[in-house]
């Protein structure tokens, strides 16, 4: 007090009342109410609900998806589908009968991929462990950052990849990660490359690096030419791998300064199904010291079958490989890994953000099993456990045969596909992909050339409007090159039978022998 430069008591007391004021008005006082005294869901009734939605689930999404005698779907305008969707939200809640309602409506109207006779994409068929699987993800409902908050799921995760790293053939294992799709994986494989080439990029950005030019199969997936544009290296420096590639390849080292550093080999095309010669690719990769990354989205479940692992020779070699489960091998979408032969952490370097809330290095555990860091994401599902759970039920005999049924089945529509009159095989499938021309009896006698190819491009699209709108089937086409447009096949699902094929052959024909 008697120093003339202290503030007063009066004054110090009168800056604290006005600050609880202040603080009063923006954090009002909480007052004991039914939102604090009443639990704000009442868990008999969510069981009862979930209960209820199961046999929904089982009735609707189970038994009649699979059933060969319901349609493959119940084509509807997007103008009627909403109309029948009822998709205003709303300020009241309904009540629990009509929301079973609307799960049965969004199972309904929604196309049947576990029907036998749906053959439009690369995934097909119902998997009733991987299923369970989902269902207990969504359950649990934790994300795979750290072991702290997913244990389990963080074992299981290491466990698959470990075991899928066996059948790539890296002895001496690598690292990997399960993520959202193939495409992503692609993405992580061009990232990594450019990161093990130019690892200041990470922190200095694309200022000072040269030119970076990648390579990839001229039938490789868009998602390489997506991953170049998003990473800021641009499409325009994306090169289709043409025979003979090593010549390509030295060609372009020379070219206005640019630098390869990546290279895409596909082990089993989109379209085709047709498998790169990794072998051949992977001497040429070491000669030059380009990353070798093998997109084996599609192909790579032959790697469990003793019959036709030999279409992925020389994948051992690769860097880093794409392989979903989800496709071929039928676990629930989506389940895609990605894995790298590299042991030294370049996952975690290349992506680690050291988010200190949840990677803390002073855990109690062994922090090395908090495999978040090694993710471009935060939240990540456990979709390993879906693959793990069906693999660990089947074993991989079974895998085994159900890839080596699955081919057994293209080669057999292929065969039935060369002996229909009217019907024109592309070329001899060397995996599921099954290609092939209709013509209509009245294209029948057109010479080979423009006219007959003209009209036969428009037969595909039509056939395939009305097999939607009857929901027969599902299959899909597309052009290529300069083909005119063309169904293409794809046979997973191990329900399906060869009446089922006879039937869709049955069927174009049916549904196209009037176009001319």
């Amino acid at each position: 007090q008697g120093n003339g430069d202290a503030p007063r008591t009066e004054e110090i007391q009168g800056n604290l009342m006005a600050g609880f004021r202040h603080l009063s008005k923006c954090c009002p006082a909480v007052r004991d109410g039914p939102a604090l005294r009443e639990p704000a869901v009442e868990m008999s009734a969510a069981e009862r609900f979930i209960h209820e939605a199961l046999e929904v689930i089982i009735d609707e999404a189970v038994k009649k998806a699979t059933d060969v005698q319901e349609k493959v779907c119940d084509w509807q305008s997007p103008e009627k589908l909403r109309e029948l969707l009822d998709l205003e939200l709303k300020d009241g809640g309904e009540s629990d009968s009509k929301i079973l309602q609307h799960c049965k409506n969004a199972i309904r109207y929604s196309v049947k991929t576990s029907h036998p006779r749906f053959f439009n994409q690369l995934f097909a068929g119902l998997e009733p462990y991987s299923m369970v699987a989902s269902f207990i993800t969504e359950a649990v409902k934790t994300s795979l950052y750290t072991y702290e908050v997913a244990p389990v799921f963080t074992l299981m995760e290491d466990a698959v990849l470990k075991k899928m790293m066996e059948l790539i053939g890296w002895d001496e294992g690598g690292d990997g990660i399960f993520n959202p799709g193939g495409s992503m994986s692609n993405m992580y494989a061009v990232n990594l490359a450019r990161y093990r080439f130019c690892p200041d990029i990470k922190e200095v950005g694309l200022y000072n690096a040269p030119r970076l030019v990648m390579f990839t199969s001229q039938e490789g997936h868009y998602s390489i030419s997506k991953a170049a544009a998003l990473l800021g290296l641009g499409t325009k420096n994306v090169y289709s791998i043409l025979p003979p590639a090593d010549m390509l390849l030295s060609l372009m080292i020379l070219v206005q300064g640019a630098v390869p550093f990546f290279v895409n080999a596909t082990a089993g095309t989109t379209v085709f199904g047709a498998f790169d010669p990794v072998d051949e690719i992977a001497d040429i990769c070491e000669r030059h010291s380009l990353w070798l990354h093998v997109d084996a989205c599609w192909g790579g479940a032959a790697l469990v079958s003793n019959q036709h692992k030999h279409l992925l020779k020389g994948i051992h070699r690769a860097d880093s490989v794409a392989w979903n489960p989800h496709k071929m091998l039928m676990a629930c979408l989506q389940c895609s890994a990605f894995l790298i032969k590299d042991k030294t952490s370049l996952l975690q370097r290349c992506h680690s953000a050291k988010a200190s809330y949840l990677f803390q290095q002073d855990k109690f555990y062994d922090v090395s099993y908090d495999t978040g860091d090694k993710s471009v994401q935060c939240s990540r599902k456990p979709d390993a456990f879906k693959f793990w759970l069906m693999w660990k039920a089947l074993g991989s005999s079974e895998l085994e045969r159900r890839v080596d049924r699955a081919l057994a089945m293209a080669r057999y529509l292929a065969q039935t596909v060369k002996k229909r009159e009217g019907f024109h095989l592309l070329m001899k499938p060397e995996y599921a992909n099954v290609c092939f021309w209709y013509v209509p009896p009245a294209l029948r006698g057109l010479p080979d050339g423009p006219e007959l190819w003209r009209k036969l491009h428009t037969v595909a699209p039509v056939i395939k409007e009305r097999m939607m709108k009857t929901g027969s089937m599902m299959i899909g086409y597309q052009t290529h090159g300069d083909k005119p447009n063309f169904f293409r096949m794809v046979v997973i699902n191990p329900q399906v039978s060869k009446q089922d094929l006879d039937f869709v052959l049955d069927e174009i024909h049916s549904l196209g022998k009037d176009l001319r």
